[in-house]
């Protein structure tokens, strides 16, 4: 199954989901370029508007899914240590560029 890919998440640990491999590359590639290195980070409103002009077109027509699909890589990517988030509110979000993949 090479088109898809398996993601995990940060509030469930242990669980796993497939999901297509071309919109999760595709997006983990923006938000990793979008992202800064350290705190204060960028809120979830300024992740997804911030990797939308980053994603192809073909893929993702008028940013359309592209919340969904920054979730799901912000779960993934906390989960596999390249992503943090603060501890107040609103949260936000930056690169950590240490976990293992």
């Amino acid at each position: 199954m090479a088109d898809k890919v398996e993601v995990r998440n940060v509030n469930v640990p242990g669980r796993t989901e497939r999901v297509d491999r071309a919109k999760y590359e595709a997006m983990r590639a923006a938000m990793l370029t979008i992202l800064p290195d350290g705190p204060p980070g960028l809120t979830g409103k300024e992740v997804r508007e911030a990797a939308k002009p980053h994603l192809p077109e073909a893929l993702f027509p008028g940013g359309k899914t592209a919340g969904w699909w920054a979730k799901t890589v912000q779960l993934d990517l906390e989960a596999r240590g390249l992503m943090a988030r603060s501890a107040s509110s609103p949260l936000r979000f930056w690169r950590t560029g240490t976990g293992a993949d």
